[in-house]
């Protein structure tokens, strides 16, 4: 049995065939789900196939069907966790167009807090950093991805274009405050909320700071005062 050789990136690239049929989908988001219970649970080094299999209830060898190895299944599950910080930016993209953004840091964190808490199997799989070279590269495309949204968001907010100053800021604020979330949820998967509080504070200053130079710089295209 050889692996597929479609160049989509991601999950369905490490997958050996497609499931084409509902059993064997409904199979496929069993065996990640008792992935993402193992995690959780138990952490990376308890997961190996035959635990994952066992924790669906599924042959060890229908996983072998879809995956070719451990790290398969892990990059696919890493895959889910990534697409879900992608749907949360694309709906607060949406929200901000549509007038309904009106706390932009607070409302930004307490989305992305949730999206962390809803992902304990991510959480242990991050805070050890055992991702693949492909996950990896996942991880940075995704935090780019989330910040271009970010700087859409800003740009609609502000009125104008912000250039390299805002995709640098926009870039600088999705590290932080994925490095604040990553520590607020390493231990049990609730986090203190005065810490993230703390994470509002921080970043509503930079936000503060930012609109300014941005509605300050000389050259800038016009931006409006403060909204």
């Amino acid at each position: 049995m050889t692996e597929a050789t479609e160049p989509e990136p991601g999950a369905r690239a490490r997958l050996r065939r497609q499931p084409q049929q509902a059993r064997s989908r409904a199979r496929v988001e069993a065996v990640l789900a008792a992935a993402d219970r193992l995690l959780s649970q138990e952490g990376y080094e308890a997961l190996t196939v035959r635990r994952i299999a066992e924790e669906a209830g599924v042959p060890i060898g229908s996983i072998y069907q879809f995956y070719p190895d451990k790290s398969a299944v892990v990059d696919a599950l890493g895959q889910q966790y990534l697409a879900a910080f992608e749907t949360a930016i694309d709906e607060l993209v949406e929200r901000a167009v549509g007038g309904e953004l009106t706390d932009l840091v607070g409302t930004v964190v307490d989305v992305y807090a949730e999206v962390f808490r809803s992902q304990p199997g991510g959480m242990a799989l991050w805070a050890g950093r055992h991702l693949s070279p492909e996950l990896a590269r996942a991880d940075e495309a995704s935090n780019a991805l989330i910040a271009e949204g970010l700087q859409r968001i800003v740009e609609h907010l502000l009125g104008a274009p912000g250039g390299e100053q805002l995709r640098r800021a926009t870039r600088t604020a999705v590290w932080a405050a994925n490095a604040v979330l990553h520590e607020a949820f390493r231990d049990d998967g609730e986090p203190d909320p005065g810490t993230v509080d703390e994470l509002k504070r921080m970043l509503n200053a930079y936000w503060e700071d930012l609109r300014d130079r941005l509605t300050t710089a000389e050259g800038h295209s016009g931006a409006p005062p403060h909204p």
